[in-house]
């Protein structure tokens, strides 16, 4: 690299102090060999138009003579190519906003941009590992299509190459591969993020919730299977004019109205089950049909229900029930003072914890998964399942309005 702009500054001096300035930005340090597609496009489209001062254009074509002088022709082409041009006129003349839905736009069309697969999706705020795993997956995706071997417009063939190169074993890893290197940063940062009392009740939860957490056997989810079995009958479940479940429907079940509403709200919270009017009636969604046929999915989709957040529900309210989830799975008490007491913020309301309390009370016997105020084991398990999905969920920035 040293070479390359000594021979700039002697032949191009007007381009040379552009391309050092660009190629600091853009290697950080590291060879020029090891920078990948994905890397020149984020330069280009998102690093230079909001980060580097000066005339940006200028710095564009000056990364590209560089490039080019390095045999990196691919590369080079990127730089004055008309997508980037766009992209900078688009940051000049309409704002960042603009800017940055150009950038997206062009970098999802190059198809190097690691997709979502169900094993992981991915963050915006990425730990080490998480970015050597993002930009390994880039990089294999853009050899496969230099290659050939792959449409860039193909998303089913995008994450099938993305899955492989997540779960396969790694020379370079030990041995090892990079979902579980991604899975055991993500739990780490959950378990070391939030204080003493916090990391001292979830240390133990990293080793048990590395791998998954297997389905229970056994006839489980009992209520919530009836009424998605019922909701696919011709008409659906009927409702009363109120919106309570008819009583054609309580006769023929062995639970409660209490018990079936509770389970009404979780299903409908999965989007398993929806209402519609005229006549007024909850009828089983597609997503809902689909998992009756599949257990072991329809589980894991329940147990997710018992942290995810309400409309409008602060992210305290869904760490309280963290809390009580894994003192519950320790077969310890989860009263208020006890969770509070690793939650440790003395600005938290009491009633605040008293309804995230019950909330988590109503999920839990919405899924039959408590009996006298303890967990069933298939309670336990859901509650294992629950932490680990919330703990491996990927991090996102969060807006302070």
């Amino acid at each position: 690299m040293a070479a390359l702009l000594i021979e700039m500054e002697r032949s191009e001096p007007d381009y040379a102090e552009h391309a050092r300035s660009a190629i600091e930005w853009l290697t950080g340090g590291e060879p020029l060999e090891t920078i990948t597609e994905l890397n020149v496009c984020e330069f280009l489209w998102y690093t230079l138009p909001t980060k580097v001062g000066g005339d940006r254009p200028a710095v564009a074509r000056a990364l590209g003579r560089l490039l080019r002088r390095g045999g990196l022709e691919r590369y080079a082409a990127l730089c004055v190519a008309p997508v980037t041009s766009q992209i900078l006129r688009a940051y000049a003349r309409s704002g960042e906003d603009a800017g940055l839905a150009a950038y997206q736009a062009a970098l999802d069309a190059t198809g190097v941009l690691p997709p979502d697969v169900p094993e992981l999706r991915w963050s915006s705020i990425m730990g080490p590992e998480e970015l050597g795993a993002h930009g390994a997956c880039s990089a294999a995706l853009e050899l496969a299509i230099v290659s050939g071997e792959l449409d860039p417009g193909s998303s089913p063939d995008r994450e099938r190459l993305t899955r492989h190169w997540l779960t396969a074993p790694r020379t370079e890893l030990g041995g090892d591969n990079w979902l579980h290197r991604v899975q055991g940063e993500r739990l780490n940062r959950w378990v070391l993020g939030r204080g003493t009392a916090w990391r001292d009740l979830a240390q133990p939860f990293e080793v048990r919730l590395h791998a998954p957490i297997p389905v229970p056997r056994g006839d489980h989810l009992q209520a919530l299977r009836w009424l998605l079995r019922a909701g696919r009958r011709p008409g659906g479940i009927p409702l009363t004019p109120q919106g309570g479940l008819a009583p054609v429907v309580l006769d023929e079940s062995r639970w409660s109205d209490a018990e079936l509403a509770a389970v009404r709200e979780a299903a409908l919270e999965m989007g398993t089950l929806r209402e519609e009017d005229a006549p007024r009636r909850l009828v089983t969604t597609p997503d809902g049909g689909r998992l009756l046929g599949a257990p072991d999915l329809l589980w894991e989709t329940a147990t997710a229900t018992l942290l995810v957040a309400t409309a409008g529900e602060h992210d305290f309210r869904v760490s309280a029930r963290e809390v009580a989830l894994m003192l519950l799975a320790e077969g310890r008490p989860a009263d208020r003072e006890s969770v509070t007491a690793v939650i440790g913020c003395e600005e938290w309301r009491h009633p605040e914890i008293e309804a995230s309390l019950t909330e988590l009370t109503r999920r839990l016997d919405a899924l039959g998964l408590r009996r006298e105020g303890a967990l069933t084991s298939e309670g336990r398990s859901a509650a294992l399942a629950a932490l680990r999905g919330h703990a491996l969920r990927p991090r996102r920035y969060v807006s302070m309005t």
